[in-house]
């Protein structure tokens, strides 16, 4: 039995290492003629406001690459590339209050008996209620005219202590989430697991 205990702990491990995924909500807009899309040559930089020396923007920065790379563009320099993807990152801290006790009520019953019970439940934990709101807005136009082709929100809320507030595992769920379908139903809002 020993034996068996020391091969299941490496899995265990692992399975503790697993980072529950919610629901990104994602919306875009597009021109009518989405042709242009998807295809070409592609510069991304940083949207208005945002430091594109930062470390976190320069991870936002990869995944987008990443995901407009398995579209069919190719990355090119600001100056000479056909689109310009502006991005920006929005970051927002969010305290709810908890109550420190809750109280349920059940009733249930059937041709053996009916029962009723009362639960009260005490939090467990210092959790403070923070969370972190996420949102990854990008906007491709045309570098020659400036002209507006797409322009896509992906945005998500999580706990402060869960591994996707960290920029490491956000970057990427997020740029997946926003080119998921691409370009997308233009106006349509989706939630994407």
């Amino acid at each position: 039995m020993m034996r068996f205990s020391f091969l299941l702990a490496p899995l265990m491990l692992l399975s503790a290492c697993a980072v529950p995924v919610g629901p990104v909500e994602v919306s875009r807009f597009h021109v009518a003629d989405a042709s242009p899309l998807g295809h070409g040559t592609i510069a991304v930089v940083p949207g208005p406001g945002m430091d594109g020396a930062s470390l976190e923007w320069q991870s936002y920065q990869i995944a987008v690459e990443r995901e407009l790379s398995a579209l069919g563009y190719t990355p090119a320099p600001p100056d000479s590339a056909d689109q310009i993807a502006a991005i920006r990152l929005v970051r927002t801290a969010l305290t709810q209050g908890r109550s420190p006790v809750g109280v349920s009520i059940g009733a249930s019953g059937s041709n053996y008996g009916s029962g009723a019970g009362v639960g009260i439940s005490f939090p467990i934990g210092a959790g403070s209620g923070q969370q972190t709101a996420t949102d990854l807005i990008a906007m491709i136009r045309t570098r020659a005219d400036g002209k507006t082709l797409w322009e896509g929100r992906a945005s998500f809320t999580v706990s402060a202590a869960s591994p996707l507030a960290q920029t490491q595992l956000a970057a990427p769920k997020l740029a997946q989430a926003l080119f998921t379908g691409f370009p997308g139903q233009s106006g349509e809002t989706i939630r994407v697991p």
